[in-house]
């Protein structure tokens, strides 16, 4: 963080936690057969979020949902790593997509950290059918802080929390950052 940020944390590791166990509780409520479903985190941070749901869920249900991991790099529309083109971004860290169950006729819900654009979203429902077409397709997020620029809503969200552009809202999971916690940064 440089000297012109301010930091507030938002959610710590309790907060964190229960809201995870609500998310966890929603998802259960609204699929009652837990092998119909499936949890595919998008990388980094919505891998680890659905791997804590999953853990949640068994706890809850009694069963595990099948859970994978999706690599949407190749599918970004800001990222041009195709064609040459010039790059929005630097070089991007390409990993594996892990599915290792069917997708067709499952439930799938989607997991990431923050929603903003709904950009990251579009490319993962496009990425996802390359791998199979499930019987629908439903949005868990840690964070919705708004600014859609498509029509996308999530279905279980852990905290609406509207932002101005110009903030970052970062979350932090001890599996990679060494800390639980959600916080909001505003430039000064």
């Amino acid at each position: 963080m440089s000297t012109t940020e301010a930091e507030r944390v938002l959610l710590n590791e309790d907060d964190l936690q229960r809201t995870l166990r609500r998310i966890a509780h929603e998802i259960v409520e609204s699929h009652p057969d837990i092998s119909a479903l499936a949890l595919v985190g998008i990388y980094t941070r919505g891998v680890t979020i659905a791997q804590r749901l999953r853990a949640l869920i068994e706890q809850f249900a009694g069963a595990a949902p099948a859970t994978g991991a999706l690599d949407i790099t190749f599918y970004r529309d800001d990222v041009a790593v195709r064609s040459g083109e010039q790059r929005a971004h630097p070089q991007p860290v390409v990993k594996a997509t892990r599915l290792d169950f069917p997708l067709d006729g499952k439930s799938v819900v989607i997991v990431d950290d923050v929603l903003y654009t709904g950009r990251t979203i579009r490319s993962a429902i496009e990425a996802l059918f390359d791998y199979g077409r499930p019987q629908r397709v439903q949005l868990a997020v840690l964070v919705d802080r708004g600014h859609r620029e498509l029509p996308i809503r999530p279905d279980y969200v852990g905290k609406n929390l509207p932002t101005a552009r110009r903030e970052r809202v970062n979350v932090e999971l001890v599996e990679v950052d060494e800390v639980d916690r959600v916080v909001l940064i505003h430039p000064e």
